[in-house]
């Protein structure tokens, strides 16, 4: 990293990389952006494969790189929060940073030791390589647990990407940093710093109809990750484009659900609901467009503050929501719309996957099964009459594969 003075202009959230193409005139835009967003769809799905019931997680770190915002997951020990950030940081690529904070945690275990040489010639400077100012992607354990004086220099960080400290001040390539708890913090002393955290995602244990395939998904091993750096440059391009996403379309729409949250009572600040554009625009170009509609509205129940709120936000945005999806984030969208569109989105991008799978598998009593399982959830979802076509295609498909040979 560079060092650069203290009042430098600094480079905004999730920037292109130094020496990056500048972005296509619009027209070219388009379909740039739809091809980036199917890269790191793939992605997305390839981290979420064997994470049972936790597609989702992997799926808003994704969604909040491309926005430049922080994500805070906030669930029981053992409920693989951390799992989840890891598969889909190795997918992406990238520095990562990772650390389990505690009451005892020095800043030099976060920021960097103090640089000897420097100090002997009386500057207080910090050597930052491999720590958390120059991560591109950061997992933080248990980020209530940190003392003040890490909470104030993250607190900085977080907010503007810049690491002060000392004699030492540099440009941060942080695109997301994802925060986990076990509870939201009681203490008030803590509210602005958990308020940096945009997005939040409360987590359960997996149901126990579900824990058979939680079972049969432990003994599986994981994805193996891209090369590093190999999606990070697809990531940045959408973020630029987020940073244009035309929200003119949205904007009444956008205002008439923010309405809608304060006055059932889900509280937000003025600076949670202008930032809740950025999370619209980055749902916009994962689903391959510049262009905002309701279609990305399912985001909105992320800037709720507890899980409670974001149950109220569901239900009291439902008729908004109703057409909601999104192809690269499809558990997310559904997760957060109950949609059936999003729903629709979700069964036909696991199909296709499921079908490129088996084709790759022996015919075998477990590939059947598997098969047959996804045939299954879409007719208990659909009547035959409300197929979606795209959903239709992925059926026929799904019904050729395990008939008879």
């Amino acid at each position: 990293m560079t060092e650069t003075n203290a009042d430098s202009t600094t480079v905004p959230p999730a920037a292109p990389a130094a020496g990056a193409a500048a972005w296509p005139a619009p027209a070219v835009a388009a379909t740039a952006v739809a091809a980036d967003a199917e890269l790191v769809g793939a992605a997305v799905t390839a981290a979420g494969r064997g994470l049972v019931d936790r597609e989702t997680v992997a799926e808003v770190v994704t969604l909040c790189a491309v926005a430049g915002e922080h994500l805070l997951v906030v669930g029981a020990p053992g409920t693989a929060k951390s799992e989840a950030v890891r598969r889909i940081a190795g997918q992406l690529g990238g520095r990562y940073f990772e650390y389990l904070l505690g009451r005892f945690t020095e800043p030099n275990e976060l920021f960097g030791p103090v640089d000897l040489r420097g100090l002997r010639e009386g500057r207080v400077e910090f050597e930052t390589a491999g720590m958390l100012p120059e991560a591109e992607i950061a997992f933080l354990d248990e980020v209530f647990l940190g003392s003040t004086a890490v909470l104030n220099t993250l607190l900085g960080l977080l907010n503007e990407r810049v690491f002060r400290r000392g004699h030492t001040v540099l440009d941060s390539p942080l695109r997301v940093c994802v925060g986990a708890a076990n509870r939201l913090p009681e203490d008030p002393a803590l509210a602005a710093f958990a308020d940096r955290f945009l997005a939040r995602v409360f987590v359960e244990p997996v149901a126990d109809a579900r824990l058979e395939e939680l079972l049969e998904a432990g003994r599986r091993p994981a994805a193996a990750p891209a090369a590093p750096g190999d999606l990070l440059g697809a990531v940045d391009r959408l973020a630029t484009a987020a940073r244009t996403c035309d929200l003119d379309d949205v904007t009444p729409l956008l205002g008439t659900a923010l309405r809608r949250l304060r006055s059932a009572g889900v509280p937000l600040s003025d600076r949670r609901a202008v930032r809740s554009q950025q999370l619209v625009a980055a749902a916009a170009v994962l689903d391959g467009r510049t262009t905002a509609s309701a279609r990305d509205l399912w985001v909105l129940p992320l800037i709720a503050p507890t899980a409670d709120t974001q149950a109220l936000a569901r239900d009291t945005l439902a008729d908004l929501v109703e057409k909601a999806a999104n192809r690269s984030l499809a558990h997310a969208a559904e997760e957060l719309s109950r949609s059936t569109a999003a729903r629709a989105e979700r069964l036909a991008r696991a199909g296709s996957a499921l079908l490129a799978e088996h084709r790759g598998l022996p015919a075998g009593r477990d590939s059947r099964l598997r098969l047959e399982a996804a045939l299954r959830e879409i007719d208990a979802g659909f009547d035959p009459a409300d197929l979606p076509a795209a959903l239709a295609g992925i059926r026929a498909d799904l019904v050729a594969a395990v008939a008879p040979s």
